[in-house]
């Protein structure tokens, strides 16, 4: 067995090689026409039929409810905050939803899964989308964190969360040929600092639906989602602390996030709607990260250089005295020294035509007895 290894050691790299040059250009050609085709041809409508959405109090689950609401599409709301999720599907109404309920539930327990999966469907007779949205974030350095079963619950609510969600809506989807629309996250597969648990639990997600594509066949369909950095509660700082708790980090948001741009979190919605609608597996939004991704499979020693270079103070230093926070610092003082700048060439320019009054009510005092 050894030799017939060796063997292939030698052989099957060459052959990968030559197989990629030759026939990934023609299979790339062919796969996106086939895309465009039915972007035009194929288009789902998903007018009427029911949206199951985890994770829909905030972010990329709130506003993927709006999305699917402007498609007149039914709605069945889950999340942890009953007032947010009042909220979202009253707006969702307003917006065009013939009907938006909510659920309060925890998709770290299998209790609530299933509870969830079972309302929506005796509410509407069916489901026809699941989106397996809710997620949390901790940020942290392995080795800086004091009890590490606190970290358990990212697992819990990121992975497990879709899978129990997924579980038990399955039957349902089968009957009506659904869909699946899974928020993973670009970061699986980036080694980002304090984002280890993280990255590991969407690149379990990632694996875990690929592997569920191939089971269910044509049956269920399953649209990957990989979003970047998107404008959402997230990449505002509201991380999973050290101890396990959420909290909002502005400083630790300036750290992991820099002055990258965010995308607007209403364009990443409309992205993935038209993509579960289109049927496509995979999306990576915004569509740039996938240069990002060609540099982490052909140039990974690079990634992992500016990773650290950016993101990992030198020895000694806080973990808050990072390269990229530097950056944000530093963008931060050009922009109010060129907001002074202007300001003092306003004034300077003006000051010659403007009388007391005039003055004082652009400096934001008026004096009336002047």
């Amino acid at each position: 067995m050894d030799f017939i290894n060796d063997f292939i050691n030698i052989v099957f790299v060459p052959l990968s090689i030559i197989s990629l040059f030759f026939f990934q250009p023609p299979f790339l050609f062919f796969k996106y026409l086939f895309s465009a085709l039915r972007a035009f041809f194929f288009t789902e409508d998903v007018a009427g039929k029911v949206v199951l959405i985890t994770g829909a109090s905030s972010g990329i689950g709130e506003h993927l409810a709006y999305e699917y609401a402007k498609r007149r599409a039914c709605l069945a709301l889950v999340a942890r905050r009953e007032h947010r999720l009042q909220q979202v599907a009253a707006t969702a109404e307003k917006i065009g939803s013939p009907n938006a309920i909510f659920i309060p539930g925890d998709v770290s327990k299998l209790e609530d899964c299933q509870r969830f999966v079972d309302a929506t469907v005796n509410h509407f007779g069916r489901l026809d989308h699941l989106v397996v949205g809710a997620g949390v974030c901790p940020v942290s350095m392995l080795e800086d964190i004091p009890d590490i079963t606190k970290m358990a619950s990212a697992m819990d609510i990121n992975f497990w969360g879709s899978v129990y969600s997924s579980y038990f809506a399955i039957p349902y989807l089968k009957t009506t040929k659904g869909k699946m629309i899974v928020i993973a996250s670009f970061a699986s597969c980036l080694p980002l600092p304090r984002m280890s648990l993280y990255s590991a639990s969407k690149a379990a997600v990632v694996s875990m639906y690929e592997t569920l594509r191939v089971e269910l066949g044509h049956e269920i369909g399953i649209t990957i989602v990989s979003p970047g950095l998107i404008n959402t509660e997230m990449t505002q700082g509201k991380f999973l602390n050290q101890q396990g708790r959420l909290e909002v980090d502005k400083e630790m948001k300036d750290v992991q996030v820099s002055v990258m741009p965010m995308e607007s979190v209403s364009k990443c919605a409309k992205s993935i709607v038209n993509a579960a609608c289109r049927g496509e597996k995979n999306l990576i939004e915004p569509a740039w990260y996938r240069a990002v991704f060609f540099c982490k499979v052909f140039l990974p020693e690079t990634i992992e250089w500016s990773n650290r270079f950016f993101l990992v103070p030198r020895h000694g230093h806080s973990q808050r005295d990072t390269i990229s926070k530097k950056t944000v610092d530093l963008v931060n003082k050009i922009k109010d020294f060129l907001i002074t700048s202007i300001e003092i060439f306003y004034f300077s320019w003006l000051l010659p035509f403007m009388d007391d009054k005039s003055l004082m009510h652009h400096a934001g005092t008026v004096n009336l007895d002047t």
